[in-house]
Formats: C-alpha cells, sequence, structure tokens
C-alpha cells in the first residue's frame, strides 16, 4: 500500500507538471485567437447553446466538475494517508497557505474596499494553480528538490480546499431546497456504498452524475458536486486497490491534459482590443495582479518562516530559504482557479470578467517568470 501510495504522489507531480506546461500552450493560443481574425468565431462558439447550457457553461459547470472530483480525491487521500495526513506534516503547507489566502485577500481589498462594485472577488488572488506551477517546476528539473515539489503540491492542494469552501458558502446566491434535499438522499446513498464495502466504482460514479445534475439545480455550484462525491469513495488503507487510488489514477491525465486545457483555452481568451493603461491600472485588474504577485509571495513566505522559526515544522529536506522563497513566489501562480473564482464573482458582467483575465493572467505571468529565475540562479 505504501509502494502504491509513493507511485501515485510521482504520476501526480509528474502529470501535473507537463499538464501545467500544456496549460501555458493553451491559454497562449486562447490570447493568440481572442485577438485575431478568428476572434469572432471563438466567442460565439463559446457562446453556442448545447442541451440547454452554452459551451462554456458545459465547460465551467461539466468538466470542471471532474476537475474538482480529482481536487476531492487528492485531498481526501493526502490527509488520510498522505503529506497530510499528520499534524507536523500539515504545519508548514498548512500555515503557509492561510497566509496565503489571508494576504493577498487584504491586498485585493485595499483597491476594492467593502462595500465597493467589485469587492466580492475577494477570494480571486488566493488561489494557487498546481498544473501551472508544478509546471514552471518542471523547466527547472534537478535544480530543485523533489520535498518541494511536494511542499507545492500540499499546499496548493490547501489552497483547493479553501477555495472549495468559499465557493460554497460564498458564491451562492439563491437556492432550491427540493434540489438540496435530493443531492443530501444521493449523498447518504453514497456513503450506505461506503459504509457496506462497496468497492466497484460505477455505482458511485453513476449517482456522481446524478448528484451533479441535482445540485446544478439547487443553486450551489455544480462543481461542488465533484467534492462531495470524492469525499464518498472509499480508500481503506488495508486494500490493495483501493477505489480511490483507482479513479484517482485513471483521472489524472485526463484532467491534467484535456479538462484543466480546456478550461484555461475557453477562459483566458481577452481581447485587447480598446484596452489601455487606464484598464489595466484599474482597483479590480491591479487588486488581483498585486494580491498574487505581492500577496501571496508575502503570507506564504511570512508564515513559513515564522513555522520554522517556532520550531513547529523544519524546512523541507535539501531546501533553503532562498530556495523556498521562489517556491512561495510560485504560489501567485492563480490562473485556473483564479479565473474559475472570477467568473462566480461576477457571472452578469463581461467587462468585469475581462477585467479580472487581465489582472489573473498579469499577477500569475509576473509570480511565474519572478520564481522561475530566483530559483533557476538559486541552485
Amino acid at each position: 500500500m505504501r509502494e502504491r501510495l509513493g507511485s501515485t504522489i510521482r504520476m501526480f507531480l509528474a502529470s501535473e507538471a507537463a499538464g501545467g506546461l500544456v496549460l501555458m500552450g493553451a491559454a497562449a493560443l486562447a490570447l493568440i485567437i481572442a485577438n485575431s481574425p478568428l476572434s469572432h468565431a471563438y466567442f460565439s462558439t463559446l457562446k453556442a447553446y448545447l442541451g440547454g447550457l452554452s459551451v462554456l457553461h458545459w465547460i465551467n459547470d461539466g468538466l470542471m466538475a471532474v476537475f474538482f472530483l480529482l481536487v476531492g480525491l487528492e485531498i481526501k487521500r493526502e490527509i488520510i494517508s498522505g503529506e497530510l495526513s499528520t499534524w507536523g506534516k500539515r504545519a508548514l503547507p498548512g500555515l503557509a497557505a492561510l497566509g496565503g489566502v489571508v494576504v493577498p485577500a487584504l491586498i485585493f481589498l485595499a483597491f476594492n474596499p467593502p462595500g465597493s462594485a467589485t469587492s466580492r472577488g475577494w477570494a480571486i488572488p488566493t488561489a494557487t494553480d498546481i498544473a501551472f506551477a508544478l509546471g514552471v517546476l518542471a523547466l527547472l528539473g534537478p535544480r530543485v528538490p523533489a520535498s518541494l515539489k511536494i511542499f507545492l503540491a500540499a499546499l496548493a492542494i490547501i489552497d483547493d480546499l479553501v477555495a472549495v469552501l468559499v465557493i460554497a458558502l460564498f458564491y451562492t446566491d439563491s437556492l432550491s431546497l427540493p434540489m438540496l434535499a435530493g443531492a443530501g438522499a444521493v449523498i447518504a446513498v453514497l456513503a450506505v456504498l461506503n459504509r457496506r464495502g462497496v468497492t466497484a466504482l460505477w455505482p458511485y460514479l453513476a449517482l456522481g452524475a446524478v448528484l451533479w445534475g441535482l445540485v446544478l439545480k439547487s443553486g450551489v455550484h455544480a462543481t461542488i458536486a465533484g467534492v462531495a462525491l470524492a469525499m464518498m469513495v472509499p480508500l481503506r488503507t488495508g486494500d490493495d486497490h483501493p477505489p480511490l487510488i483507482r479513479l484517482e489514477h485513471w483521472l489524472h491525465r485526463p484532467v491534467a491534459f484535456l479538462v484543466v486545457p480546456v478550461f484555461g483555452f475557453a477562459n483566458a481568451g481577452v481581447s485587447f482590443s480598446g484596452i489601455g493603461p487606464g484598464d489595466v491600472m484599474g482597483p479590480l485588474p491591479l487588486g488581483i495582479a498585486l494580491g498574487l504577485l505581492l500577496g501571496k509571495q508575502i503570507g506564504v513566505m511570512l508564515a513559513a518562516v515564522l513555522t520554522v522559526r517556532t520550531g513547529l515544522a523544519p524546512l523541507p529536506e535539501g531546501a533553503d530559504m532562498r530556495s523556498l522563497y521562489g517556491v512561495a513566489l510560485l504560489t501567485g501562480i492563480g490562473f485556473t482557479m483564479s479565473l474559475f473564482i472570477g467568473l462566480l464573482a461576477f457571472p452578469a458582467s463581461e467587462t468585469l470578467q475581462n477585467a479580472v483575465k487581465m489582472g489573473v493572467l498579469i499577477g500569475s505571468l509576473a509570480s511565474g517568470l519572478a520564481g522561475y529565475l530566483v530559483l533557476r540562479l538559486g541552485r
């Protein structure tokens, strides 16, 4: 079992890193097309309706539910038997992640104070895109110790958990109680399957599809269904082939090389036509960009240093403060999750969504470049 978990972690790091490089290419392609003669076809295709939902909604509510299913599986595995299984292991990435949530939110709110029309986007710069960040680390090869890659992965997983809670608590406007009751009943059936030791995956996936439909109609964002399903998939450490490990293994490559790049391609495209310096320096994109570039590195590094200096946790093996700082910079790559939260924060305003995209792209690009240079020159 221990060897299988170790293999899963190595596969996770490898697929996420390679997938991050694919994601970079998809985002760059979206920007090129959005500012080319093909822009009309690009945007009109995303707005086209299929089966009651637009293509963009199918991607953001459907495909991303699969992404959140994988996120939930990773969170559960790491907490039960992985890098977050003990308080000692959780201390450094956990407290660093907390700092990386609080400080960016405060910086954002300094530019978009509570009560303003844009304050609803406070959570946008708090996220870390694990695929993009590990993709940058992949470019550095052995210059970065494996312990720092695991630290970054654990921190980003905790970031994802916080993002899931934020989406559920702060970006749900209206609720349908009958649909919520139906979703609760499906979760109860899934829990019974888990308790009875059902190891076949198809009952969980079939009920998960029903759960997704109910959550979609309930007013809670449909991607939460993916996390709820993940919590019900069994992981018993005595099993040779636990269902959770099997499902996680099957999902890694499709999510890394299809789901996340498709999301990036569909959401990163922003037309720069008519956009001037004043638009880029507006409070919304500026708050996001500085929250990612400054807030993440300050929050993560400050919390990590305090954790190490107080003896709550040691530095990752083979790392020093400079390399830790380089990784703290990479946590400012918010991309996928930041874009996702931005769409939830401002669903009815294309203008604000474009401002979000500009802020996320600038902050993520600057963070990635700065982190790469620090790690490249430091070791």
